[in-house]
């Protein structure tokens, strides 16, 4: 058995008769017997292998298409669209996913030593075709779940081996820089923790460029360049998942969950959700909810 055919295999079981991801054990295991409709979420540092089928995630006007073998990273937290585009009862889509530690991938750097290659100039989102190193990792992080004493001694040694097969792999340049202090991707993470701490209130460019250090054009210059966007157009989508998160999970009133996101104009808030999901709030959740009683 070969080893995307090996995982396809366990993940399957693992994930088998679950709706969702399953998050144990420090990784996800997902399965999804049909493509699904696009969602928004805020992605976290992460890798996400497909094993089978494929899926699409958009970072503004970019698209990230996906498929068996190829990997997805994010170094740094992105409000991305994201949905599983090839599915079937029979072909289910299969993925798993790690997130990533700035923590391990700074003391692999240590251990490395000097010669670390130049830090990527790209926005913080790429995908690649997973190498026979990084599947081997992962293969045997799978096989450790048959026992659960070994996955607790042996899981986190395998889980910091994904780490620099990734920091050695094609995208080395822009995972190693989420273990780096004073690289530019972790310079605009600590903008984006300041914006989502303060995402309902009004964003004044200046006060978030005081307060991480960075005149107003580095920062728009820098921010734009890991994220595709401007800190504006950041807060815009953020606030726009969550409130979409908001009215599908907990209901309210459309002008009321507008306002709890930061939007004192009921028809702003509607007409910037409508733009970003091709529908009025109260029919784009209408619609969210049919769907999701069908799959039930």
């Amino acid at each position: 058995m070969d080893v995307l055919a090996e995982l396809r295999t366990r993940i399957h079981t693992l994930a088998a008769g679950s709706p969702h991801p399953l998050r144990d054990n420090g990784f996800i295991v997902a399965s999804t017997p049909e493509a699904t409709e696009p969602l928004g979420t805020v992605a976290e540092p992460a890798f996400a292998l497909v094993v089978q089928g494929a899926k699409r995630s958009t970072l503004a006007e970019h698209v990230f298409e996906y498929h068996a073998g190829e990997y997805l990273v994010v170094t740094v937290d992105l409000p991305l669209v994201s949905q599983v585009t090839e599915a079937t009862a029979t072909q289910p889509f299969l993925g798993f996913g790690l997130p990533l530690d700035a923590r391990t991938i700074a003391q692999l750097l240590l251990d490395a030593g000097p010669g670390h290659p130049t830090p990527s100039d790209g926005i913080a989102i790429a995908v690649n075709t997973a190498g026979q190193a990084l599947l081997d990792a992962v293969l045997r992080l799978l096989r450790l779940t048959d026992s659960p004493q070994d996955l607790r001694v042996l899981g986190p040694a395998i889980r910091r081996e994904i780490h620099w097969r990734l920091m050695t792999g094609p995208q080395a340049g822009l995972v190693r820089q989420i273990g780096l202090a004073d690289s530019r991707l972790t310079t605009i993470a600590q903008a984006i923790r300041w914006i989502q701490h303060r995402f309902d209130q009004v964003l004044r460019v200046d006060d978030l460029a005081e307060a991480i250090g960075l005149s107003v054009s580095t920062l728009n210059r820098n921010f734009r360049a890991v994220t595709a966007m401007s800190p504006v157009q950041y807060q815009k989508h953020l606030r726009l998942q969550k409130a979409r998160l908001q009215l599908l999970t907990a209901g309210g009133e459309v002008a009321a969950v507008g306002h709890s996101v930061g939007y004192d104009s009921a028809s702003q808030f509607s007409r910037e959700y409508r733009r970003m999901f091709g529908a009025p709030p109260g029919q784009d959740v209408t619609r969210l909810r049919g769907l999701a009683t069908v799959v039930e």
